[in-house]
């Protein structure tokens, strides 16, 4: 597999990890698109940027720039909601493979401006669709959430059980994009891969996860918060497994389900050819050994403020992969104590050396 690549979101947590892993272990032709928006710290942004060899000073508004540290890879600044330029970029570069991770991140934030994720994630996502079907792009894979279950109870959370009742905004864009997804499989024969992250930590993370935020407040000798009072799980990812399932998972184009019955329809797949996985760490972690792995890592206790639960959270997360483990031998094999001492590390590394 010799192609060239659009990796939407490419300046973000999960996007750059992922560019990195391909220019490095891959002789794929790469193009990064991301719009840099002030969600959290440019400067972050900016300093992944680096890290691929795109400088900060190199970068404007729809323009290609090409990496000083690597043949294969290039960056655009641009924004899916540009419909014009957008087309002309595909037009240009001619893609095969394109994996969407552009969007507007956040349950917490989408209580606060909810017009943000419709923009971001709905009309830039049909944009990105109308490109992908014009373009007979072969695989689009796209990030979708573990959050889509919503009111669900029944763990290990199941691809094969229905995702019908969100409780924020940003969860309804997700359910959205796996819906949009299937018509265009359905209508225009586009393949379709979405993927259900669960919790990604790791290096490089966003500052409003709960791993940086409850990292820089020990440090800073500032409480943290624990919200419904301790009593959460969730299943922590690696960004390292991450990554190295979406590789796999980009070369497994999916294809039609001839078994699929329309009166017991199979949520993860269908006729055409689409398909949703979960991708976790299928081992849920309490909250609180979470929180006691980062103490014992920084050598600190932390001050800690138990709240109520927060409009839009969940109390659990528990990913059943047992799809992603068959179709492409998906293996998630990271430690939450290594995990978390490699953030930190980084963290330690990028923001209190560097003062």
């Amino acid at each position: 597999m010799s192609n060239k690549i659009l990796i939407t979101g490419s300046a973000g947590f999960i996007g750059f990890h992922l560019v990195n892993k391909l220019i490095k272990e891959t002789d794929w032709q790469i193009v990064g698109l991301d719009n840099i928006n002030d969600y959290y710290d440019v400067n972050l942004k900016y300093a992944r940027l680096k890290e691929a060899g795109v400088e900060k000073e190199d970068v404007d508004y729809n323009k290609l720039v090409k990496s000083k540290k690597y043949d294969n890879y290039k960056f655009i600044k641009l924004d899916l909601t540009d419909r014009e330029n957008l087309s002309i970029l595909f037009e240009k570069e001619k893609f095969e493979y394109v994996v969407n991770l552009a969007a507007q991140a956040g349950v917490r934030y989408s209580l606060e401006n909810p017009y943000s994720y419709i923009d971001s994630n709905i009309v830039g996502y049909i944009n990105l669709l109308e490109n992908c079907r014009n373009n007979k792009i072969k695989h689009l894979v796209y990030a979708s959430s573990s959050s889509v279950y919503g009111l669900n109870t029944k763990q290990p959370f199941s691809t094969h059980d229905s995702v019908n009742h969100p409780i924020s905004i940003y969860a309804a864009t997700k359910k959205t994009n796996e819906l949009m997804a299937h018509t265009y499989s359905y209508l225009y024969n586009l393949p379709t891969t979405g993927l259900r992250f669960f919790t990604v930590y790791g290096p490089w993370g966003r500052p409003d996860m709960a791993l940086f935020l409850f990292t820089k407040a020990i440090l800073e000798n500032k409480p943290i918060n624990i919200f419904n009072y301790g009593k959460m799980q969730r299943d922590f990812t690696y960004i390292d497994d991450i990554v190295t399932g979406i590789k796999g998972v980009l070369e497994s184009i999916p294809k039609p389900n001839n078994e699929w019955n329309s009166d017991l329809p199979n949520q993860s797949s269908s006729i055409s050819p689409y398909k949703i996985y979960n991708i976790g760490n299928n081992a849920p972690v309490k909250l609180m050994d979470f929180i006691e792995a980062i103490e014992k890592k920084l050598g600190k206790k932390a001050e800690k403020k138990l709240m109520p639960m927060q409009p839009g959270d969940v109390p659990s997360t528990f990913a059943d992969v047992e799809d992603l483990i068959n179709d492409i031998k998906y293996k998630p094999e990271t430690t939450i104590d290594y995990g978390i001492s490699m953030f930190i590390d980084w963290y330690v590394k990028f923001f209190v050396n560097n003062k």
